[in-house]
């Protein structure tokens, strides 16, 4: 095993999917001992196709990929044993209890069977499922079901964790509950890899952001350095209607000419202009736009945030290409000729 500080390795990665889809375009990164990385994008962005072949359950088609100290081309076996994985499709058994699901997790993984007793009892406390821990999983909420999973992962004390968009689709107590976990596992020093389409979720759990789309990584940072990368203040308009495009595009023209202005980008109806000093410029900007008979029907004034950031490197807003399901189903959707990709 390598002393190497990165427990992942990422280099010119490749996934093309039959029918020539290329769900991951040659993307590069690393990942830090002891670090919480995030992998934010839209469905069909290439993250869930990347956590796979991390996790060694999908083959990559070319580029080299090195997991906590192992290359996946020839220690596929050691990478298993070194990491837990909450997938994005629950994985679980609706008629076993929730401790009995533990307990044969932790089997499979070759524990001694009082040692997976002992270890799901206190994983089953962590989350507040011991009171629960007889039940038939199927009787679980949705919130239930994602902290079993997350806590069946962690069975074998892995150091390494790739969660699969760990809170999509839970109520605002059950995920903040599950960010609390991550945190405090996180904090014990556990990396954790995590991909997501929740701006929220990036911006409080990951130390270092890869912003992807297309199966390409557009940006990368901290959270504060991509913000501050953005360059200024960002000033919203919404600009007459969805059918007003002409509108959209006279505006962005008129605005990108302005010395304060670094930056305009178009979004339906909707301008994210960039800004030095967003409150002084408003004015001015307002009285362009009105000079040429431009109506604003809504303005706001703030500092970046990571959906700007987003909106600047892609073009696009994230939810506006959240589909619905993984690069490996959006691909087979292709083949098929059924939602085929943007």
């Amino acid at each position: 095993m390598s002393t190497n500080s990165h427990t992942v390795e990422v280099e010119n990665l490749v996934k093309i999917y039959p029918g020539d889809i290329k769900a991951v375009g040659g993307i590069n990164f690393s990942v830090g001992n002891g670090e919480f990385f995030g992998l934010l994008g839209p469905n069909g962005a290439g993250k869930s196709t990347t956590l796979k072949i991390l996790g060694t359950l999908l083959k990559k088609t070319s580029g080299r990929v090195a997991v906590a100290g192992f290359d996946i081309d020839k220690h596929s076996m050691d990478i298993r044993r070194s990491i837990g994985f909450a997938m994005q499709e629950v994985g679980l058994d609706d008629l076993s209890t929730g401790r009995d699901f533990l307990i044969t997790q932790g089997l499979l993984y070759d524990l001694p069977r009082s040692k997976s007793k002992a270890r799901a009892e206190e994983l089953l406390e962590i989350v507040g499922l011991t009171e629960a821990a007889k039940r038939k999983v199927g009787t679980y909420s949705g919130g239930m079901r994602r902290r079993l999973d997350l806590i069946g992962a962690l069975m074998h004390s892995p150091p390494l964790l790739f969660l699969d968009e760990p809170t999509t689709g839970l109520d605002p107590q059950s995920r903040l509950a599950i960010w609390n976990h991550l945190e405090q596992l996180n904090r014990e020093g556990i990396t954790i890899i995590l991909t997501t389409q929740i701006m929220e979720e990036a911006d409080r759990l990951c130390k270092r952001i890869a912003i992807i789309d297309q199966g390409i990584i557009v940006a990368q940072g901290t959270s504060k350095e991509l913000k501050t990368d953005f360059g200024g203040d960002v000033v919203t308009l919404a600009i007459g209607t969805e059918l007003d495009a002409g509108l959209t595009e006279k505006a962005k023209g008129l605005l990108a000419g302005r010395e304060y202005v670094s930056e305009v980008v178009a979004n339906g109806a909707e301008l994210t202009v960039t800004v030095r000093n967003g409150n002084a410029v408003v004015a001015d900007l307002v009285s362009v736009l009105g000079e040429n008979q431009i109506p604003i029907t809504n303005l706001a004034v703030s500092s970046p945030t990571l959906d700007d950031v987003f909106l600047k490197h892609t073009g696009h807003t994230i939810r506006s290409d959240s589909t619905g399901g993984d690069e490996m189903n959006q691909a087979m959707k292709a083949m098929m000729g059924v939602n085929q990709r943007r």
